[in-house]
């Protein structure tokens, strides 16, 4: 079988064995495969040795590479960093907790291939169980939405607009979408070279969202793929460091806000939004703290 002409990339910071399932999931269909360490110190890349590198490769090449940045850059900056190594004219970024169906990753390249304006896609984003995780797609959480949901509003009324798609049933095809996540993102690298790479003000957290809307801002479409499914373990990389996770969290919503909505919003709005922002990491915080006071025995 001849390998698909995608670069998955992804990048890892102490994912553990999952890092090397889900090297092994697309080793042997993909082109390369380039793994970005961010410092880990768990021996995850350790497991990586020994993996296959099957398929005709030129002398001297080999199919999966991995850069050691030597310290934790962060999601985009890593992202950036491996598509600098890239070769192929499609990039899979893919989190080490993820894992594609087999034939995902080609039928996601082939809607690409069918949809010249399509810029990127995301698939089917799974839980372990099956059921289907939230983020895979999504509209963008404009200051509006975020407080309409913030204030309970969206659980009200199915008329007002909720950010999140995963409750709705899933569409028979692909279906444009405003946002998917960066958890598993198939790029178009002509897409990506007029849009610019990955925004590495962002450490952890909503540089996903931002790369769609300049995407959208682009003119490039957005498309989810409801037939190519990834298995998702999500959180599995960031339960060692919940706190370290959720300010890197909030913090990069405020700057996703006032980066590309501080013109179009009034100022108390913008005020209100980025109080509810603080005052949710506070409770997110204070329910981790009870959780950890209890052996993991309080429930959100």
């Amino acid at each position: 079988m001849n390998a698909l002409p995608i670069s998955v990339l992804i990048v890892n910071y102490n994912a553990g064995p999952l890092l090397r399932d889900a090297v092994s999931s697309v080793l042997d269909t993909v082109s390369e495969v380039i793994v970005v360490d961010n410092g880990s110190t768990d021996g995850s890349l350790a497991l990586l040795e020994g993996l296959a590198t099957s398929g005709a490769m030129a002398p001297g090449q080999h199919r999966l590479q991995v850069i050691e940045a030597g310290r934790n850059l962060g999601f985009a900056a890593a992202c950036n960093l491996g598509a600098r190594h890239a070769h192929q004219p499609f990039l899979l970024f893919l989190n080490p907790d993820g894992r594609p169906a087999p034939g995902a990753m080609a039928r996601m390249l082939d809607v690409l291939r069918t949809h010249p304006r399509a810029g990127m896609v995301g698939g089917l984003l799974q839980n372990p169980d099956g059921s289907e995780q939230g983020g895979g797609r999504r509209r963008i959480p404009t200051p509006g939405r975020a407080l309409l949901r913030a204030l309970g509003l969206t659980r009200l009324s199915r008329r007002l607009p909720d950010f999140h798609l995963h409750r709705q049933p899933l569409p028979a095809g692909p279906e444009p979408v405003e946002a998917i996540s960066g958890a598993c993102m198939l790029v178009r690298r002509e897409a990506m070279a007029q849009v610019g790479p990955w925004d590495e003000g962002y450490f952890l957290h909503c540089e996903d969202l931002d790369w769609c809307l300049r995407f959208q801002r682009s003119g490039w479409d957005i498309l989810f793929v409801p037939d190519a499914p990834v298995v998702h373990h999500q959180g599995a990389c960031s339960r060692r460091r919940p706190y370290f996770v959720e300010w890197h969290k909030h913090r990069g919503m405020l700057r996703f806000y006032r980066k590309f909505f501080r013109e179009d919003y009034p100022g108390p709005l913008m005020l209100l939004v980025a109080l509810g922002v603080w005052l949710r990491f506070g409770a997110v915080a204070a329910r981790q703290a009870l959780r950890d006071l209890t052996g993991g025995r309080a429930r959100g």
